[in-house]
């Protein structure tokens, strides 16, 4: 049987300081308290899936070190299918250093490792047939990013969700055309939309519908999300929650909204998934402690 959703994207362990404040040039700040724990953003989306009964398989990449250990033994522990993960035996695993202040604000710092070394001739290609889904997240390398590209044309038969990120959100719009003509859904940030199409979210959702996409999903942070499928389009509150740290809450977003899509559900029902589902991450610190089970989902 194949897996509903693959996730394919950078294998990173957070490090996250707790601070009074997120200090600029030349200033200072206290640290209260330090977490480690698995992350990347494909992996937190993968870990969100699979608490909530999907079978969820990986893409990615690390090194045979103790993060790598982490990393690998965090989705065994989860329900996450490790097949499709590639273990150097050279370099180092991916690493996020990460600051959050009082009120969940953040300020992160990627050393990528062995991440960038990913290379399409490394996938097994077996692994991902007869998925019904293939989420991408953003990788720092042009290696691992060709080979995304080279995956999404090779498996037209596949429903293809995007995550840009920062990262490739700054490679602008013309790099990512072959991944959002292939996209049956895009799961970009405010800021990440702008970067892409230097346009408002609105405008910059009919940009990527007309770039090929299919249903344009954008996080609003406090906002919600903005949801359209070029013929309805919804404004989605968020749940109302006391914010403790805002790490992995797009990743959560993106579990909760794919979900909703694997399960047949209308465009409002999958953003209002996606926006519970983010709550509940944004809640406890680190981007995986809060995310929910099947049963605690509000559809």
């Amino acid at each position: 049987m194949g897996f509903e959703v693959i996730c394919f994207g950078a294998l990173n362990v957070d490090k996250l300081y707790r601070v009074d404040r997120l200090a600029g040039a030349d200033e200072e700040s206290i640290i209260l308290d330090f977490k480690e724990s698995p992350g990347g953003s494909a992996a937190n989306t993968a870990v969100g899936l699979a608490r909530l009964g999907v079978r969820v398989g990986y893409i990615g990449k690390v090194a045979d070190d103790r993060e790598g250990s982490l990393l690998i033994k965090s989705f065994m522990d989860e329900g996450v299918d490790t097949g499709g993960i590639i273990v150097s035996r050279t370099g180092r695993s991916g690493s996020v250093i990460g600051f959050v202040d009082r009120r969940g604000n953040r300020a992160l710092y990627l050393d990528p490792g062995v991440n960038n070394t990913l290379r399409y001739e490394e996938i097994n290609l077996d692994y991902i047939k007869g998925a019904k889904f293939l989420h991408l997240t953003s990788f720092a390398g042009d290696e691992p990013f060709n080979a995304q590209k080279k995956i999404v044309e090779n498996f037209s038969e596949i429903k293809v969700t995007l995550d840009p990120g920062l990262i490739y959100a700054r490679r602008g719009l013309d790099a990512l055309r072959p991944l959002i003509r292939r996209c049956y859904a895009i799961l970009p940030s405010e800021m990440e939309i702008q970067l892409l199409t230097g346009r408002d979210y609105r405008e910059g959702a009919e940009i990527l519908l007309r770039e090929g996409a299919e249903i344009v999903a954008v996080k609003l942070g406090e906002r919600g999300c903005y949801i359209t499928d070029g013929s309805e389009s919804y404004i989605i509150e968020p749940f109302k929650v006391e914010v403790v740290d805002t790490t992995g809450a797009g990743d959560a977003f993106c579990a909760g909204f794919i979900y909703g899509l694997l399960r047949g559900k209308n465009l409002k029902e999958c953003g209002i998934l996606g926006n519970f589902v983010a709550s509940r991450c944004l809640m406890r610190m680190g981007a995986r402690d809060g995310l929910p089970r099947l049963a605690d989902l509000p559809l």
